[in-house]
């Protein structure tokens, strides 16, 4: 079987990548990389037929384009991606993959060609509702940017103690959670107030909130979950193996 890979435009996957993104109901942290202009895409073909489509970008050093986070076929021809993934890799010389547990193809592929795969971050979803209250603590907008650059702030006695907002550049309608607590306020459940409070106007502004931290980051994966978050997949990153032909 025969596959042509063609390194091409995102205007020319951009249907295949509605596809892809229909099927993804979870955060997609690599979707930024499209907008940002951080990605190479590749157009694969069956017989001049498109069947799918890769996309690298670079892990380490973003020039690099050496690191698949994208890779995706149509249903009927999903068993053949062993043959064109290893056509991929010769064509973009990719040297890695850098993928979400929760993205399942891209994820059996990783650990079908990969080796020293590891898990850089957690990724969380929204799970319940909370109804934390502190005393004399109130959560509030951020008019006077020159306090925080965040667009939230948590406020105790007069004094701020916390803040944080929303990113927005990942796939509709998910949006990310970001916190940061003063060091002399931690410990005091603030980080798990503003990310329920957060996590009201994520949902006022007609999207689904989510997060994401660092693997090591027991404290913050800590106050994730009190705030109702859970646990729905990890950033893993493996080098692709020489010897599987690649």
């Amino acid at each position: 079987m025969l596959f042509d890979i063609q390194k091409t435009s995102l205007t020319e996957i951009q249907e295949l990548r509605n596809l892809f993104l229909a099927e993804t109901s979870f955060k997609f942290v690599y979707h930024k990389c499209h907008g940002a202009g951080w990605a190479d895409n590749y157009l694969f073909l069956m017989n001049r037929s498109p069947i799918g489509y890769g996309a690298l970008w670079g892990k380490n050093n973003r020039a690099d384009r050496d690191t698949v986070f994208e890779f995706y076929l149509l249903q009927p021809f999903r068993k053949f991606a062993h043959a064109v993934f290893l056509e991929f890799v010769r064509a973009s010389e990719a040297t890695y993959i850098n993928c979400q547990s929760n993205d399942t193809f891209l994820t059996g592929i990783l650990f079908e060609h990969a080796t020293n795969i590891y898990a850089e971050a957690i990724l969380f979803e929204d799970s319940f509702k909370t109804a934390f209250e502190i005393p004399n603590t109130i959560f509030k907008k951020n008019k006077n940017q020159h306090d925080s650059n965040s667009d939230y702030l948590l406020e105790q006695n007069g004094q701020i103690v916390a803040s944080g907002g929303h990113v927005w550049n990942y796939n509709f309608p998910y949006i990310d959670i970001y916190y940061e607590v003063k060091e002399k306020y931690r410990r005091q459940g603030l980080g798990s107030l503003i990310t329920q409070e957060l996590k009201k106007e994520a949902y006022r502004m007609g999207r689904i909130p989510s997060a994401r931290c660092n693997i090591k980051n027991i404290a913050s994966k800590a106050t994730l979950l009190k705030a109702g978050m859970r646990v729905c997949g990890h950033i893993l990153l493996g080098e692709i193996q020489t010897s599987s032909g690649a």
